[in-house]
């Protein structure tokens, strides 16, 4: 006898940002197993606006009312950083499973609460790190963990875009702006994905932005116990993105690592002690934001148990928000910080 299938689970969207509109309401929405049914803004025109274009059902003209819909199984948050946690917290305390925007937080104390909340209520909370979803890093960690390019010793990412619009959440240092807590987060989760560790100590340099007083670049050596891992980010650069991978005896490039595009296949390059000895490995077109989203409702429905094999556990979110917290700590004491 077939197993049935598990209804989809009920989507509730927490604000019409242009992120949340331009990629995870199509990706709730092309999900397997979700579908959003609201959707809130503080403007009813927005919220009204946002669900004829994507088919939502209902609207509210506040966060309040939508968290009051009993018909809702989960919330997605799209809010700025720094309204990241009490919205979390009020969704988890109205019964609500939460998907957040990274970064969760804006320092590793803030989110610790969303712990608290999720043993007080029950209810899930997974910070939206796409890049944890996708099978290339998967599979890169994969040719790490197979002694394919020797022992591991150091990885070496960049992250940029050019941004310096005053209107822009990211250039408000009040509301939880700037590049580290943007762009940083990626080479910083993905480095501890790879190593399958913490690091001990960390240094940080920041380029502060006088305007803004934001950090318009960042760059980051991380100390893990087998070796490092150093980045730059920036907002106001040259758009471009890149990640190498060190070993003993090779080397994994991954291409356009951070938002590949899902119109077509991506794929890592695996150097192996020579230019000349070279593999491609290949992974077929997906989007990552839309397997994220079908993991989060497979944690939530039990497939793979919450709280354990959800793709960002909330303990694993708090401890890259710790190494966040020590660089900015590194960027003001000019020494090495330990998370």
């Amino acid at each position: 006898m077939q197993s049935k299938t598990p209804n989809k689970v009920r989507w509730g969207i927490l604000g019409t940002s242009r992120f949340a509109t331009g990629r995870m309401i199509p990706a709730i929405q092309g999900s397997q197993r979700g579908t959003a049914v609201a959707i809130a803004s503080r403007s009813i025109d927005k919220a009204r606006a946002t669900a004829s274009r994507f088919a939502i059902a209902r609207m509210y003209g506040s966060y309040d009312e939508l968290l009051a819909d009993g018909e809702i199984d989960a919330i997605y948050i799209p809010l700025p950083n720094h309204l990241h946690v009490p919205w979390s917290i009020r969704a988890m305390e109205a019964g609500k499973h939460v998907l957040c925007e990274k970064p969760i937080a804006t320092s590793a104390a803030e989110a610790e609460q969303l712990l608290a909340a999720r043993k007080r209520t029950g209810r899930l909370v997974v910070e939206a790190a796409m890049v944890r979803a996708h099978p290339r890093w998967f599979g890169a960690r994969a040719l790490v963990r197979e002694g394919r390019i020797g022992e591991l010793r150091a990885m070496n990412g960049f992250f940029s875009f050019f941004n310096d619009s005053p209107d822009n959440v990211r250039n408000q240092p009040g509301i939880g702006g700037g590049g580290l807590l943007d762009i940083g987060f990626y080479p910083i989760t993905m480095s501890r994905f790879i190593f399958e560790a913490e690091p001990v100590r960390v240094l940080g340099l920041l380029d502060m932005d006088a305007r803004f007083g934001v950090d318009r670049m960042a760059s980051a050596i991380l100390e893990f116990a087998r070796g490092h891992a150093t980045f730059t980010c920036s907002m106001q650069l040259v758009p471009h993105q890149a990640l190498d991978i060190f070993g003993t005896r090779g080397r994994i490039e991954i291409e356009i690592p951070w938002s590949m595009p899902d119109d077509r296949d991506s794929r890592l390059v695996l150097h192996r002690g020579t230019q000349e000895a070279v593999e491609e490995v290949r992974f077929a077109a997906c989007n990552q934001w839309r397997l994220l989203c079908d993991r989060f409702a497979e944690a939530i429905q039990g497939g793979v148990g919450v709280g354990a094999e959800v793709p960002v556990p909330i303990e694993d979110s708090i401890a890259n928000m710790r190494v966040i917290d020590a660089l900015f700590r590194s960027s003001h004491s000019g020494r090495w910080e330990s998370p």
